[in-house]
């Protein structure tokens, strides 16, 4: 795990990186209308999904923005073919991409089933879920630095919602005491 004090200077430094450029042509899922009202009806899954991919790629050692590209593409797929009425899984091959694909899906079931548990029936549809996920998608896409080993997304989320950054343990002290 990275010191605290790196990982500021980290963040620091990303305020004067040049964002990368975005081909509007290029981007993912453009069919998928995202809408300032559909994300504001949507805000409360919108922020139990986003917490709980960070909470996953916080715990997971290693993971990076790239990982969590590659998650979103997947479950993406995944949520497009269960619109078509066939349910099929496309998981990603990287490793730390599958555990985040995990993690979003159970948070996903875990939102769907206190909606229940509260109200008595399910009012999450399949694609409000893919819609957010193209909405995190493309922010992602705004977000990510192009950087090998960039954090910059999974950073924006964090500050976003505000959420602490784990502790490393403090380093020994240089001083000796008798």
């Amino acid at each position: 795990m990275r010191c605290p004090l790196e990982c500021e200077y980290l963040r620091e430094s990303r305020k004067h990186d040049k964002p990368p450029h975005l081909d509007q042509t290029q981007i993912p899922n453009r069919d998928i209308r995202l809408t300032e009202e559909f994300l504001n009806s949507r805000e409360e899954l919108l922020a139990w999904i986003s917490k709980g991919l960070l909470e996953a790629a916080l715990r997971t050692e290693g993971v990076v923005d790239f990982d969590v590209r590659d998650a979103l593409e997947a479950l993406i797929r995944t949520y497009r073919t269960l619109a078509s009425g066939i349910e099929y899984q496309t998981r990603p091959e990287n490793r730390l991409a599958g555990g985040l694909y995990d993690a979003l899906q159970k948070a996903v079931a875990a939102f769907r089933a206190q909606e229940t548990e509260q109200s008595g029936l399910p009012k999450t549809r399949d694609a409000d879920v893919l819609g957010l996920l193209v909405f995190l998608q493309h922010f992602e896409l705004d977000q990510n630095n192009g950087r090998k080993r960039g954090r910059a997304f999974l950073d924006a989320l964090r500050e976003f919602y505000s959420f602490p950054l784990p502790q490393a343990a403090a380093p020994p002290s240089p001083l000796i005491l008798p």
